[in-house]
């Protein structure tokens, strides 16, 4: 066992174990938007993950509340349109874009195969 801090800093026992098999925890998560998961750590893990974009690009964060909103939809429009420009824009967060999303930033603890890999819907 080792103990783990979970994004809202409390400190939580992780059980760690070797499986059998593949894992592909992610191709299962929901996606995140209006009309799917709009409230939880999937919607937290696509804004804190988003603000790796803003702040590279010179931008405000957004609120990192858990809760799905306008600020939040057009923050996801706003990042598909710079990755896909304006053919694929929805503001939803699926598989298409959770890839780009957990690829963005790989300096990010909560990144790629980290904490947000099993929140955020992708292909892989």
């Amino acid at each position: 066992m080792t103990r783990g801090v979970t994004h809202e800093g409390e400190s939580e026992v992780w059980e760690i174990g070797v499986l059998a098999g593949s894992a592909s925890a992610s191709t299962n998560a929901s996606y995140v938007g209006y009309g799917h998961t709009t409230s939880g750590t999937s919607v937290w893990c696509v804004q804190h993950l988003g603000n790796d974009y803003r702040r590279a690009a010179g931008e405000l964060p957004i609120s990192e509340d858990s809760s799905w909103g306008q600020e939040t939809f057009g923050a996801v429009e706003e990042f598909q349109r710079v990755v896909y420009g304006n053919l694929q824009v929805d503001g939803v967060m699926g598989p298409q874009t959770g890839n780009k999303l957990l690829n963005y930033d790989a300096t990010d603890k909560y990144a790629d195969h980290g904490y947000c890999y099993g929140y955020i819907p992708t292909t892989w």
